[in-house]
């Protein structure tokens, strides 16, 4: 009998970290996301006032379940060779649902570059999970996919985010203009990471259901 991961092969994929587990997001995950996203997402001491790192500061709406369903099954859509971006849920090795990596890309065949995005909730910050959830996602871009170029953005005043862009090995990529809270218009900072400048973590990256997940985003085994 056919199996959902049969069906969707990207909900077999599941990156392992020497803290963390990475899986693409199910139906089922949706209220535990929503509840550590209502924790709140921004450390409000870094950010100034009325501002989000994230986009219409999302994590405050009042429609943040339904709009969270929407993100997850939207990224869903967009997946396919020409374009996709994968939603993983993050998890504790003791199963506590702490945040979320977004992985995704254009052209992949082609340009061979993928672009990163996250969040953690409040609780599990300060502890070196930003960096090691960002990582996972490198790793298996890199060695796995065979990607040779990462990129990510964050807003000027976010050095947490930033910091963690510069341990890896990212290098400034320009800048841009954009939208942020009503009113408010934020200074973005680009950054570009080649592979042979990625900045490895000691450990050892632990993959699973690989081969079928890279067969349905059109990525060709390696030779």
């Amino acid at each position: 009998m056919m199996t959902l991961e049969d069906a969707w092969p990207l909900f077999g994929l599941c990156l392992r970290t020497p803290r963390l587990e990475l899986r693409p997001l199910r139906d089922e995950d949706i209220p535990r996301y929503v509840e550590a996203a209502r924790g709140g997402l921004t450390d409000r001491a870094l950010a100034p006032p009325g501002r989000s790192a994230l986009a219409n500061a999302w994590d405050e709406s009042e429609n943040i379940a339904a709009n969270s369903a929407r993100w997850i099954w939207e990224s869903r859509l967009r997946s396919s060779p020409e374009a996709w971006t994968i939603m993983f849920g993050l998890w504790s090795r003791e199963g506590e649902f702490l945040g979320a990596q977004d992985v995704g890309a254009t052209d992949f065949a082609a340009l061979r570059t993928v672009g990163t995005g996250s969040w953690l909730r409040r609780s599990a910050r300060g502890l070196g999970l930003g960096t090691e959830m960002r990582a996972a996602v490198l790793l298996w871009a890199f060695d796995h996919l065979d990607a040779e170029v990462a990129q990510t953005s964050a807003y000027d005043w976010n050095a947490p985010s930033i910091g963690v862009s510069r341990s890896l090995g990212y290098e400034p990529n320009g800048e841009a203009r954009c939208g942020g809270a009503p009113g408010v218009v934020e200074r973005e900072l680009r950054f570009r990471l080649a592979k042979e400048a990625f900045r490895r973590p000691r450990w050892q990256l632990e993959v699973s259901g690989h081969a079928p997940a890279a067969a349905f985003l059109g990525v060709p085994e390696r030779d």
